[in-house]
């Protein structure tokens, strides 16, 4: 990229290194590095072997043990190497994917679909209604684990009719399962009598997306190509890089460097580059919260539930997000706020510490001469732990936990090495999806649901979110997600704080990022359209 060559020399001697180390994937799908321009680089004039130079994007990501979008959720990477039988759009909107076109029969509550011809894996092999069927009864398999299985589990029956045409018969209607049909798919020819949590083939992953896996140096980068068969179309960069920079800090400085072309910052250091010249930042709006969640699994929160409500009463949500987000975020008092079915007259848990030390006060609480409360002579305070690597995170859990200790609850936050989801007391969790309601909500808030960490339970959170997928009418839609907020809010998982906005800093280099897509959990869905990208001199 101009104004940057570094950046282009750094990826050319990443991909040589990781050449010589064997670092290749074993798919049989690596794309040669030394193409025609080497070979005749001798007989052709300079200019035009410049035209015909490789065009790469670095970009700066957090690592990966597996890439596995069956079992594990929000994972940036996915979209460039995999597709779902649906997408979405730049409104996120569902729309077609592999599949061309779908019916639905409301009496049988059946959807069919019906996939383009000519679709093939990245190693050749023709994708089918077959692949499709193995993806979801996997994710269905109890015995798998996936946290995606809420998403399915009404799904009845399903019939592969040909290799282009699938049905899927639901036991009740679900208005989210085109939203769910986005999964997605892995290979049947790859992964039959595979163990869908460890095999290897999470690895060395092969998809049918817009680009394919080159090579995987487990810690330092994973390399893709782009794939010229794509259904969409060949994409326009020739390569992209996921250079593994887990630290928000050592990314600005890499990014400043020209080890890598983009990534998404805290709003600090993006904030560093708000005047740079060669660079663009998009300050993007996401349906991404931030929250404590309480590990209801610990015994702390089985005599101690009753304060909750103080805790959440505690934190002025406005000032840490002028403090730690500079202004970029808004106070957050549920999981909606982004939706269209967003209830606004819930109870916000707007900052009163009067109200939070009555609480306590009356839940039997006095305060100790260390300047905390005690109950049964006990101290009340927990720890908050929170996931190395994610700076925002780090400063809002601080924050948050400075502001309880002003009230008189004893709240420290702890960093460690390997997180213990089921014996901490409470974390710092993000969730939040731009999509359908269902989405982030059923499974999260719902008991014993896959992604519920909190283990949460709730009979009445657990009846309205099933009614409320069942309806496509938004008027009794919105009626019962209305009961759902009103029920948790009575009886809160988290205490919400904020929705952040996803700071992406890009050399001004790379086109066609679509600024105005509304983005979900971990600032997730920017590389929605990579394949119509491209980088400009």
């Amino acid at each position: 990229m101009k104004k940057k060559m570094v950046a282009v020399l750094l990826a050319v001697g990443l991909v040589i290194s990781l050449a010589a180390c064997g670092g290749a994937s074993e798919t049989g799908n690596t794309a040669e590095t030394k193409t025609e321009n080497e070979e005749t680089a001798g007989d052709e004039p300079e200019e035009e072997a410049e035209n015909t130079e490789e065009s790469t994007l670095v970009y700066g990501s957090g690592d990966y043990t597996r890439i596995n979008p069956a079992m594990d959720e929000h994972c940036e990477i996915n979209v460039l190497l995999f597709n779902g039988l649906t997408a979405h759009d730049a409104d996120d909107q569902v729309v077609p994917g592999l599949a061309e076109s779908w019916d639905y029969d409301e009496d049988t509550y059946t959807y069919t679909f019906h996939i383009r011809d000519g679709i093939k894996w990245h190693d050749g092999e023709p994708f089918t209604a077959d692949d499709v069927k193995f993806t979801i009864e996997a994710i269905m398999d109890p015995d798998n684990g996936s946290e995606n299985a809420p998403n399915y589990e009404d799904v009845q029956e399903i019939t592969v009719t040909d290799d282009r045409t699938i049905a899927f018969k639901l036991a009740e209607p679900n208005v989210a399962f085109l939203e769910y049909m986005t999964m997605a798919i892995l290979p049947k020819h790859l992964l039959d009598g595979e163990d869908m949590q460890e095999s290897d083939f999470f690895r060395h992953p092969i998809g049918t997306g817009p680009y394919k896996l080159e090579s995987w140096d487990v810690g330092q980068s994973i390399v893709m190509v782009k794939n010229e068969d794509y259904y969409l179309g060949s994409p326009k960069i020739d390569k992209v890089i996921f250079k593994i920079v887990e630290d928000d800090n050592t990314q600005a400085v890499q990014l400043q460097s020209g080890e890598i072309d983009m990534a998404l910052l805290d709003p600090k250091n993006a904030q560093s580059f708000k005047d740079a010249e060669d660079y663009t930042c998009y300050d993007m709006t996401t349906s991404d919260y931030r929250g404590i969640m309480f590990n209801f699994g610990n015994d702390y929160w089985t005599e101690n539930k009753d304060i909750i409500p103080a805790v959440c009463y505690g934190i002025d949500r406005q000032a840490i997000i002028d403090a730690v987000l500079l202004g970029q975020g808004m106070p957050a008092y549920g999981p909606l706020q982004r939706n269209i079915y967003n209830d606004e007259n819930v109870e916000h848990y707007d900052y009163n510490p009067e109200k939070a030390r009555e609480i306590l006060e009356n839940a039997g609480c006095t305060m100790g001469d260390d300047g905390f409360y005690e109950r049964n002579g006990e101290e009340i305070g927990f720890v908050i732990s929170v996931m190395s690597g994610e700076q925002d995170r780090i400063d809002i859990a601080q924050a948050a936990a400075q502001q309880l200790q002003e009230i008189g609850i004893n709240c420290t936050v702890d960093i460690p090495a390997q997180m213990d989801w089921g014996g901490q007391m409470a974390c710092l969790i993000g969730w939040g999806s731009p999509f359908d309601a269902d989405d982030h909500t059923y499974k999260v808030f719902g008991t014993d649901k896959g992604a519920n960490y909190s283990g949460y339970s709730n009979e009445k959170v657990d009846e309205y979110l099933t009614l409320a997928r069942q309806y496509e009418d938004q008027e009794t839609r919105a009626k019962y997600y209305d009961l759902f907020q009103e029920e948790l809010a009575k009886d809160p998982a988290y205490a919400f704080i904020c929705y952040i906005d996803a700071n992406y800093v890009a050399d001004s280099d790379i086109k066609g990022i679509s600024e105005q897509t509304v983005l979900g959990h971990h600032g997730v869905g920017i590389f929605w359209n990579i394949q119509d990208w491209e980088i400009t001199e």
